[in-house]
């Protein structure tokens, strides 16, 4: 298959490209800046500036995965921030359904990246995809209207799939490196109640789960991306401890994170307890279902 693919030299991007090209696919990564070289099976493509035509040096193509954006884990969130959160992902978004329109051979389908902040936060509350409920905060708002946005492809015969993700563990990016570190400095602890929920996914899965959209031709609409598995944040940060041969004792107080991070704080301050339930009715199997054998992964325990 030809695969279109924005973000692709992101975290989330460079497992599903690895995948991808394993499965023996073409990926065609837009990018500003594509003076990367090509390698076997993958080929970089110019896209959101003013010369670039992407649609001239596309070969037809099967399925398009929209992972571009302003990552959230990039700097405090203060309002210019949240507006290139923002901003980014309308930008990306639109012209992906530009290029759509170009095709004369319509793909198939467009995995666009979500996030599982579409949920409010909750101590006691189970979400699944039939979740009627949204939160209100910055986070929810942005992604409730990129799963808008993505969904207006459909208006060209394409099955959208909102991938939300859930928080995408990797050893070097992502949120983990930042959890992690403390303990790394024998100063590992609970981060702020540690009753709120944490759900995760191993970045292997999430490009699993991505691959599994594509070819599940009966997938579409929402589908949460997170291990059937969420824990608690003391106990996230118990389990780090025990993988990694550290101590779990010096708590990290919520008003601490607040005013280093701000409303960015909330990511790990507030969360939800979201599970895969479209993903799991589809057929898909998760490598790495339980947090100790992720983690142990992660760091070659």
């Amino acid at each position: 298959m030809n695969i279109l693919l924005s973000g692709g030299t992101g975290f989330a991007g460079r497992s599903i490209t690895k995948l991808l090209t394993e499965k023996g696919h073409d990926v065609f990564i837009l990018t500003r800046n594509p003076d990367k070289k090509n390698k076997p099976q993958v080929t970089y493509v110019k896209w959101l500036s003013d010369e670039a035509e992407p649609e001239k040096e596309l070969p037809n193509i099967d399925a398009v995965i929209n992972l571009a954006g302003e990552s959230i884990n990039n700097g405090r969130w203060n309002d210019e921030q949240k507006k290139k959160i923002y901003d980014s992902r309308m930008e990306a978004t639109d012209e992906i359904l530009r290029l759509i329109r170009t095709f004369d051979e319509k793909p198939s389908v467009l995995v666009n990246a979500s996030a599982i902040g579409i949920y409010p936060p909750s101590e006691t509350k189970i979400y699944t995809e039939a979740s009627n409920e949204r939160g209100d905060d910055f986070l929810a708002e942005t992604v409730v209207d990129w799963e808008h946005k993505a969904k207006l492809a459909e208006d060209e015969g394409v099955r959208v799939v909102c991938a939300r993700f859930g928080i995408i563990l990797g050893k070097d990016e992502g949120a983990l490196p930042n959890i992690v570190l403390p303990y790394k400095m024998m100063a590992g602890g609970t981060v702020g109640s540690g009753r709120q929920w944490l759900s995760w996914v191993h970045h292997e899965d999430v490009a699993r789960a991505v691959w599994h959209a594509i070819e599940d031709q009966s997938l579409e609409g929402p589908a949460n991306v997170t291990a059937p598995n969420p824990v608690k944040m003391k106990d996230f940060g118990k389990t780090v401890g025990t993988v990694l041969n550290r101590p779990h004792w010096m708590p990290v107080p919520g008003f601490a994170l607040k005013l280093a991070l701000g409303d960015k704080s909330s990511l790990v301050l507030e969360g939800n307890k979201v599970l895969p339930k479209v993903l799991e009715e589809h057929g898909f199997t998760f490598k790495y279902p339980l947090l100790h054998d992720a983690l142990k992964e992660i760091y070659g325990k």
